[in-house]
This record gives C-alpha cells, structure tokens and sequence, in this order.
C-alpha cells in the first residue's frame, strides 16, 4: 500500500485565461489548494489571466487542475494551460500574491 511519503511530489505551474479576474478565482484557487493540502501561490496577471504554482502529491495536483478547469460558479475558464515541473519543495504554504 503506498503512504503519503510515497508518494509522487511534483510541481504545477499554470495559467488559466477566461473570466477568471474579479470573479473570486484566486480565494476559490486558494481554497482547493488548502483542502487538497498544496503548496504555492496564485496571482492575476495584467494579461486578464491568472497564473499559479503549485506543489505537492501527483495524484493530489491532477484533482486540484479538474477542479480549476472548471473553475468558481462566478466566472468561466476559457483556457488552461500547464506544464509539470521537478518538486523543488520551495513553499510552506499555499498564498495569494499581487
């Protein structure tokens, strides 16, 4: 049976494009990321988009992007575009930037 420490750590880094600015998409981004216990941050871009970063088990990150394809009630993800990155274990939390 494999545990949590055996878990695959990886990284996240995405950008999501729609209306997903000042539709609540970062406090709704930051909720998931808390629930499913990722690491990183999330921020608008000037672009209308919204960029983040997330760390944390696989299996734990490929639920945290269906549920951001989708996004919050408020808005519409039109675009999700993401690549996976080495685990760098570069944050201690999940925060909100800019």
């Amino acid at each position: 049976m494999k545990t949590e420490t055996d878990a695959e750590l990886s990284r996240l880094q995405a950008t999501v494009y729609g209306r997903v600015q000042g539709v609540g998409f970062r406090y709704f981004t930051l909720s998931i990321a808390n629930e499913l216990g990722l690491f990183g941050w999330v921020r608008n871009m000037p672009d209308g988009s919204v960029q983040l970063v997330a760390e944390g088990p696989k299996e734990q990150l490929n639920k945290f992007v269906s549920r951001l394809r989708i996004g919050p009630h408020s808005g519409h993800v039109d675009d999700f575009r993401h690549s996976w990155q080495a685990y760098r274990a570069e944050f201690d939390r999940f925060e909100i930037r800019g």
